[in-house]
């Protein structure tokens, strides 16, 4: 199915932009990407219905010349028809007749691709902040896969050049200082991972899991959207849609989308204002409800897996014991973890080293290049950490990997004897 999606994609250019780059995971591509395109397709889809076809059309009175049918037609479009049903009279009071109008109809092209953009923003945004962090995302991606490509030299140097990138990346933006602030601060930072801290190690998963928030409540924000737009409660439209498939009852006229109505207009002639009452097809309508429905179960699976993934992130980052063993599932399969000293190392070379978003970096490439990518990356990384911080003997202390000087990390402070 993705590949179809990707297909379709990249055969429209106008449309194919709206792909992005592969940064992110695929409950958020599922939002901005595949969900963005299908309400486009809708929005076409009804356009051509409203434009191209007859989306209205009036029994008129016999008197009526072509002209005036023309005129009824055009008129009861743009002015708005109203929904009673059959077996129920046509109220006398002219303010109960528009307070049943139909007033969204014309609109919903509009309020589609409306909908659109509100799926993108959340990706958008993501896109023009992530490079705070001082790490170009989009190449590093792009970089990892193409490193699949190469022969086996070419591949390991490719590695190995990414790696030490990586390495300045991480050395550039550790803590100056050892103080009960920097601590208080570190510790804040394990629960409130919010605090976007480029010195903290927390800027992209923050910046991250900001993004999922923001995609689950555009997700939620669109059932109240619609019950603006449509002045109905359409988030009860799935439950009625799923009662009557239950009872075994035919699908009826949603008084949602009718497709019979009434419109009132009226004629000037001369000085006397004529008022008309017609009887109209709303064909169009056939298209909306069907497509409104579709929405609404996908709308709910969208935010049940939006909701599951936010969670998931979140229960990970608090966690931090996950963190240390994603990393040394990795080093477990290159073999590079020999001897006690190295299995208590790897939990200074995840927390201190790589932090939060070291790791979520190699998340972001494993999920949009192989795992294989990220084993390597990890053992050329592992292997510039321990040659920058060798042990002067074979214990290691509880010491966080930083001074108290006013310079970067170094090896020298991270390991040293316990005598």
């Amino acid at each position: 199915m993705g590949e179809g999606v990707e297909g379709i994609l990249g055969a429209v250019p106008s449309i194919s932009k709206l792909r992005g780059t592969n940064n992110d995971d695929w409950i958020d591509r599922l939002n901005h990407r595949y969900t963005t395109l299908l309400l486009i397709i809708f929005a076409v889809v009804v356009s051509t219905g409203q434009f191209v076809g007859e989306p209205i059309q009036c029994w008129c009175p016999a008197e009526f010349t072509d002209a005036y049918e023309a005129y009824t037609t055009y008129i009861c479009w743009i002015s708005n028809t109203y929904y009673i049903p059959m077996e129920e009279t046509i109220p006398i009071d002219i303010r109960q007749r528009q307070d049943a109008e139909i007033t969204y109809y014309q609109w919903v092209p509009i309020i589609l691709l409306f909908q659109a953009l509100l799926f993108k923003i959340p990706n958008l945004f993501w896109r023009f902040t992530h490079s705070a962090s001082g790490l170009n995302l989009d190449k590093i991606v792009a970089m990892s896969e193409e490193t699949q490509l190469g022969s086996p030299e070419d591949r390991a140097e490719a590695i190995k050049n990414l790696a030490i990138y990586l390495d300045k990346w991480l050395g550039t933006y550790q803590e100056y200082r050892n103080n009960i602030f920097i601590r208080a601060k570190k510790k804040a930072q394990t629960f409130c991972f919010f605090m976007c801290d480029r010195r903290g190690g927390t800027y992209l998963v923050g910046l991250f899991i900001t993004i999922k928030i923001l995609y689950m409540a555009n997700v939620i924000g669109q059932f109240f959207l619609l019950n603006a737009f449509m002045a109905t409660k359409y988030n009860l439209y799935g439950f009625e849609v799923i009662k009557s498939l239950i009872d075994n009852e035919p699908m009826m006229e949603s008084p949602r989308f009718p497709r019979v109505t009434l419109c009132d207009f009226q004629i000037r002639q001369l000085q006397n204002l004529q008022r008309w009452t017609v009887q109209c097809v709303l064909p169009v309508n056939l298209f909306n409800e069907k497509i409104f429905i579709f929405l609404w179960f996908w709308f709910c699976l969208i935010a049940f897996l939006t909701a599951i993934n936010l969670l998931k992130w979140i229960f990970y980052q608090l966690y931090q014991n996950n963190k240390v063993q994603y990393v040394k599932k990795y080093l477990k399969t290159n073999n590079v973890m020999n001897s006690g000293f190295d299995k208590k190392l790897c939990a200074k070379f995840s927390r201190d080293y790589l932090r939060s978003d070291g790791i979520f970096l190699m998340y972001v490439i494993s999920k949009n290049s192989t795992n294989l990518v990220v084993s390597d990356l990890l053992r050329e990384l592992w292997k510039i950490f321990k040659d920058k911080h060798k042990p002067r003997s074979n214990n290691i202390d509880d010491e966080p990997m930083m001074n108290s000087e006013k310079e970067p990390l170094d090896g020298n402070h991270l390991l040293h004897s316990s005598a």
